[in-house]
């Protein structure tokens, strides 16, 4: 029936806890929750998200934050064009921090993978879903599945929903059958008589009918809005300057705060002196933590020059004497140790070796630590006041941080109010279990009288970071005749596993792929695109050296091991032809291609750069294709893929967390350089391919082939193999 077990033991576990009646009561006891949380008078609430207003008005309230990805207009047109909206009417806002808008179609999504619900089952797996999401709780944004999964599995069949009981009010009303109406620009029409009803005047009686688990949705040829290059929502309150970010927020008798923690992971506050950061005009209190010393003041800049007056002692919790080298060299260990924590793959690999001969190639690689270097630093305020707690700020969950922040401050989740707001950059680092800020500014507003916002400095922020593991890989390959790939072995060593979200897409008789798990002092954390970054660099880096080993073109490489017909085939004779690859360049110019698929898109990159007297790389273009199955918004969707591109070469080219002594050495920009203008490419030419896969992501697939495609760009123009980021030496 095409149910995944963990997805049928979900439901039974939820049945068992209380039935499917029970179940169904707490899912229309959330949507009724909903409804009084967000619906005023002369609007009606339809299953959470959505909201209409007697004015024709229609809000979608998103479960999605908004750090720059631009998903809330995508999600807005895919619920509108089912609704069959008029889209000057739609606006979008951040969904309340509260369990009644969990996230139950990104609970589907992730929790059973997107699979199709046999009819007979929907209401009791929706209902778990339910309530698993619920549970947890689930509002994140990440994963590059604001489209895949709360558009598709919510939106699109809200929205057709919705449309579907405002049809079923206007045919009780004008006495027709359904079939003779149609509906467009937010009005049902009945298209014998050209008589009109609005959906605001529809809406109030449409909202108290049961919504269909299962509404018919639109064909790809009877879309109006998805597929579109619609304009973003966001963007005009952007430009002047009305949107507000949580560093922006402000409150009467609002206190500033910042912090110190211990430069060493793992380290503890020993002793410090106040005096000095009280002697300070506008300071008022020094705050000591387990591992960190917090001043407050009236302003930030007094808050932060009584910090820096304060000399600190800390602990280096028995990391002292841990470097970026030695953090390499016990992964070398461990993986001679050889004991795996997760292994993938088929064949006899074994076998595959034996009978290569000396048709082997080796080849180590090494990737550092990756800060996210959001352009905000963390800013939270909160105020403790009549024992309630309330908290602003932009979290990639803010209903998971509603929950951390209770518990920090003691207090039931009912007492306490997160309020979302829109992010500066995020990237992974701000999902709540990577974000000390939550629980450190809850207990600062319980002892405070006032109001208070932490931020964390500049310095303070990539110093304490969730950092992209540092990670190391042997590759081994074995080439049979003709040049095809009989075997392949990829040991690989980082803190977390890195199966999953990236696929392996080339057809090899033999594959083994091993994580061999190390964990440093430092917290890591998923950085975007996860592990696909340090995947797509280790197997398409050794698939260009494979090719050259077995004298074949790297593109027509890759062709030999991707199946005919398929969408990967597609992408790579897509971005070959659109970048005219094998055409002549400029003396000193090289080409270099790459292929990733990760989560559910598939982007084929080439690029072309040379190598400059300094050392230091110039990328001069890029050429992408990418199958992310239905672009619901091409727009939207180019500048996703473009910013992904230059968050990968900016990686490639000079970022890196290191450590000696512990501690990590950079501090800001200076020394944690992005790419700056000058350096982007001159241009970035995406192409999209349309197909009939499911909906895949594009926040975070732009980025993984951007680093191989330089790398292997760059051995054409030079003949010099890169193995290890990033390429421009840290000084």
């Amino acid at each position: 029936m095409g149910v995944k077990r963990r997805a049928f033991l979900i439901g039974g576990a939820a049945l068992v806890g209380g039935g499917l009646f029970a179940v169904k009561w707490a899912d229309s006891s959330a949507m009724k929750r909903a409804g009084k949380l967000t619906a005023k008078e002369g609007e009606s609430s339809f299953a959470t998200w959505l909201k209409i207003g007697e004015d024709d008005g229609v809000t979608l309230y998103s479960p999605h934050i908004d750090f720059g990805q631009g998903s809330q207009t995508a999600l807005a047109q895919m619920l509108a064009d089912e609704l069959d909206a008029d889209w000057t009417k739609v606006r979008v806002e951040h969904a309340p921090a509260e369990t009644a808008f969990a996230n139950t179609p990104l609970g589907q999504g992730f929790i059973a993978g997107g699979m199709a619900v046999p009819g007979f089952l929907a209401g009791m797996v929706k209902a778990s879903f339910s309530m698993v999401a619920r549970n947890y709780p689930l509002q994140l944004t990440g994963g590059s599945s604001a489209i895949r999964m709360t558009g598709q599995f919510g939106m699109r069949v809200v929205g057709a929903a919705a449309r579907t009981a405002l049809v079923a009010v206007a045919a009780k009303r004008l006495g027709v059958p359904v079939s003779e109406l149609a509906t467009a620009e937010s009005k049902v029409i009945h298209q014998k008589t050209g008589k009109v009803l609005r959906y605001g005047e529809l809406a109030r009686e449409a909202a108290e009918m049961s919504l269909s688990l299962h509404p018919q949705l639109k064909e790809r040829k009877d879309y109006k809005l998805i597929g579109k290059p619609v304009h973003r929502l966001d963007i005009p309150a952007k430009v002047d300057g009305s949107a507000k970010y949580g560093i922006d927020f402000t409150l009467p008798e609002m206190r500033v705060a910042t912090i110190m923690s211990a430069p060493v992971r793992g380290g503890k506050l020993v002793s410090v002196d106040p005096s000095p950061a009280m002697a300070v005009t506008g300071v008022e209190k020094v705050v000591k933590f387990d591992d960190a010393v917090i001043v407050v003041g009236k302003g930030y800049w007094s808050a932060i020059k009584g910090l820096r007056a304060l000399s600190p002692s800390f602990t280096d919790g028995g990391h002292g004497q841990l470097s970026s080298a030695s953090v390499f060299e016990a992964q070398d260990e461990a993986r001679k140790a050889g004991k795996a924590k997760d292994e993938g793959g088929d064949g006899d690999v074994a076998a595959a070796f034996a009978s290569a001969g000396k048709s082997v190639h080796e080849a180590d690689f090494r990737l550092p630590f990756l800060h996210h270097a959001m352009m905000e630093p963390f800013a939270l305020t909160a105020r403790h006041k009549d024992g309630r707690l309330d908290v602003w700020g932009g979290l990639q969950d803010p209903l998971a941080s509603k929950m951390i922040a209770a518990k920090a401050a003691g207090l039931d989740s009912d007492d306490v109010t997160f309020h979302p707001m829109i992010m500066g950059g995020g990237f992974g680092r701000r999902f709540p279990d990577n974000c000390e800020i939550i629980g450190q500014v809850a207990k600062l507003a319980m002892q405070s009288p006032y109001p208070v916002k932490l931020i964390w400095s500049r310095e303070e922020e990539v110093r304490q970071g969730t950092y992209r593991p540092q990670s190391s890989s042997h590759l081994r390959a074995a080439l049979g005749p003709g040049g095809k790939i009989t075997g392949w072995q990829n040991d690989y060593v980082q803190s977390e596993t890195a199966e999953g979200e990236t696929s392996f897409i080339y057809t090899i008789p033999a594959v083994s792929r091993r994580q061999i798990a190390y964990q440093s002092n430092q917290k890591d954390g998923p950085w975007r695109s996860v592990n696909s970054t340090q995947q797509g660099f280790y197997n398409e880096c050794f698939m260009d050296e494979l090719a050259e080993k077995a004298g074949i073109d790297p593109y027509e490489f890759r062709r030999k091991h991707l199946k005919p017909g398929s969408r990967h085939l597609a992408a790579l004779d897509t971005v070959a032809k659109k970048s005219g690859w094998g055409s002549p360049l400029e003396k000193g110019v090289g080409r270099g291609i790459a292929i990733v698929e990760s989560f559910g898109t598939i982007v084929a990159e080439v690029i072309e750069a040379s190598m400059g007297e300094d050392g230091r790389p110039k990328v001069h273009k890029v050429f992408a294709a990418v199958d992310c199955g239905t672009t619901v918004n091409p727009l939207n969707g180019a500048a996703q893929i473009e910013g992904g591109i230059i968050m990968g070469l900016s990686a490639t080219i000079g970022e890196a967390i290191t450590l000696d002594k512990g501690s990590v050495v950079q501090s800001n920009f200076n020394d944690y350089p992005i790419l700056k203008l000058a350096e982007s490419p001159a241009g970035i030419d995406v192409h999209f391919i349309e197909s009939d896969a499911p909906l895949g992501g594009l926040g975070e697939p732009g980025v993984p082939p951007a680093a191989p495609a330089l790398a292997n760009a760059l051995f054409a123009a030079t003949g010099k193999r890169i193995r290890s980021l990033p390429i421009v030496a840290i000084s």
